[in-house]
């Protein structure tokens, strides 16, 4: 029956059916092939880009925020959150840091307390370089990104960022408008600092135009008039009206972000913050320990923050990887290790890391916050990382992130110092451990 079919058929039937169906698939390959490349095209036009803006609002504890008028300000808190931090590192410990400006800036900047990046005060004398900050980080992976420093301070580049130093990485900054304190011509010092305020202006100008016209993709925008007032006249009206000014100011910066946000395909994170706060009896004084000198905050345009940021009191050095978070920035592992903050957007496994020496052993302790997957504990008994080599990481347990604890011997790794390192599925924390019976 078979061999009929075959002899019966017409030949010029199979070829032209053979070629019409090698034709059709053909065009439906294509056709699959010219939509994969539509639906490609379409989503990377659909995509946002990330940027960001961040403000250091100098000298302002959290209490004057929450209990002054500030439309502007509070139109943020609208669209996003408004949260406590703290400033100061442990107090008490290793990484006790000065409540000071510049400290504060850098502790920002590199997500890291003093004992690392090695500013104490505002001379800014040898920074750390080692600790990477954030406009270098973002340049390494990023070389065609732009980046911007609207700053009432020169220092905050040419110091802290460290602009074209080869110690720094040589990193560039694309946009900066500052200098100004330097210019007494034209900012004419006066003994009641309206000079300040109107090099703040000009800063906030400069900053706003830029944003709208150029859209760096990273900016820091500084202020310092609030900070004069409140060593001039302690918690008073006229460091309540500074305040009340900045709010214009934030009103300024939260239009031409919106502006981008209208016009362009860009998702914009705003953070607003402050380096210190000030002390309880006058209002004048910051640079110590107490409560309220080490009492900050934070406003963003973000919402919503992370079970981390809602649960626990963040701090200065949180806001850091949170920015590189948020504009996914792959920040190396060597780096990763070092930062002491922790992000306050997206998930977070661990955080408030502890550890006790106890004869020879380390009880380690964290607070689970999404309880899933594995901690990898890894220690190193030196620092060499602060002098720009890698430090020996040797893995000595691994445990669930739920438990929040484990006991480990090192008595085979004795050591005046450790350096501990917890790494989880969704961030890593680390400590340092200096044990009391080798002090």
């Amino acid at each position: 029956m078979a061999d009929k079919i075959t002899s019966d058929a017409n030949p010029a039937r199979i070829i032209s059916g053979r070629v019409l169906t090698e034709i059709y698939m053909r065009t439906n390959r294509t056709l699959h092939c010219l939509l994969f490349i539509i639906l490609t095209a379409v989503s990377r036009l659909s995509a946002q880009t990330n940027k960001t803006v961040y403000v250091i609002a100098d000298g302002i504890p959290a209490d004057v925020i929450e209990r002054l008028d500030l439309p502007n300000i509070k139109k943020i808190i609208a669209q996003g959150s408004f949260t406590r931090m703290h400033v100061g590192g442990d107090a008490g410990t290793y990484n006790q840091t000065p409540t000071i400006s510049a400290v504060g800036y850098n502790s920002l900047l590199t997500g890291c307390w003093v004992n690392k990046h090695n500013v104490p005060d505002n001379d800014i004398k040898a920074p750390n370089y080692n600790y990477q900050n954030l406009f270098r980080l973002i340049k390494a992976q990023y070389p065609a990104k732009k980046t911007a420093i609207f700053s009432s301070w020169e220092d905050n580049r040419t110091k802290l960022i460290g602009y074209h130093l080869p110690e720094a990485g040589n990193v560039d900054v694309d946009y900066h408008f500052d200098g100004y304190e330097k210019d007494t011509v034209n900012f004419k010092h006066d003994i009641a600092s309206n000079y300040m305020h109107m090099i703040d202006e000009k800063v906030v100008t400069a900053a706003s135009s830029t944003i709208k016209k150029n859209g760096p993709d990273l900016s820091w925008v500084y202020l310092e008039y609030t900070d004069d007032m409140g060593h001039a006249h302690g918690d008073s009206p006229q460091f309540y009206n500074a305040v009340k000014m900045l709010d214009v100011q934030m009103g300024k910066l939260f239009e031409a972000i919106e502006f981008r946000k209208k016009h362009f395909k860009e998702n914009w994170l705003l953070v607003i913050t402050t380096d210190h706060g000030r002390d309880e009896k006058t209002g004048r004084g910051h640079g110590g320990q107490s409560p309220r000198q080490r009492n900050t905050w934070m406003v963003t345009n973000y919402r919503p923050l992370n079970t981390y940021a809602e649960r626990y009191q963040p701090a200065i050095v949180d806001i850091m990887p949170t920015i590189t978070r948020f504009m996914d920035i792959n920040v190396p592992v060597n780096v990763k290790r070092e930062i002491d903050g922790t992000p306050l957007i997206g998930k977070v496994s661990v955080a408030e890391p502890a550890a006790l020496f106890v004869q020879g052993n380390l009880d380690i302790t964290w607070k689970a916050i999404d309880p899933a997957g594995i901690v990898k504990i890894w220690l190193a008994k030196t620092n060499d990382y602060q002098v720009g080599k890698p430090d020996d990481y040797q893995l000595i347990g691994e445990v669930a992130v739920k438990d929040q604890h484990v006991f480990i011997s090192v008595k085979d790794r004795p050591s005046m110092f450790y350096k501990l390192v917890l790494e989880a599925p969704y961030n890593t924390v680390n400590k340092w451990i200096v044990p009391e019976a080798k002090k």
